[in-house]
């Protein structure tokens, strides 16, 4: 009984995994860290506090967003068309 579980399901799904991790490797794009980031000149750093954009409700980290001071206080937007739009 033990050894049919083995030889039937254990030993393929482990080859089936196996096999499927490495033609990942192979088809997936040699750069991870640039996966998914149309600039990647831009570096956050992980962790700290986000800002909520008042025009469209996106958190932001205030190292990679653009500010502008409204009555003393610094405000956060995620571009600068929803800083433009800003009405303050």
């Amino acid at each position: 009984m033990l050894r049919t579980l083995i030889t039937e399901f254990l030993l393929p799904l482990l080859l089936f995994l196996l096999v499927r991790n490495m033609l990942k490797g192979f088809f997936s794009p040699s750069s991870p860290s640039k996966q998914g980031s149309a600039d990647s000149s831009v570096r956050v750093s992980q962790g700290g506090e986000l800002k909520k954009d008042p025009v469209c409700g996106t958190y932001v980290s205030p190292a990679a967003s653009v500010s502008r001071d409204v009555r003393g206080e610094t405000v956060y937007f995620c571009s600068a068309e929803c800083r433009d739009q800003f009405k303050g």
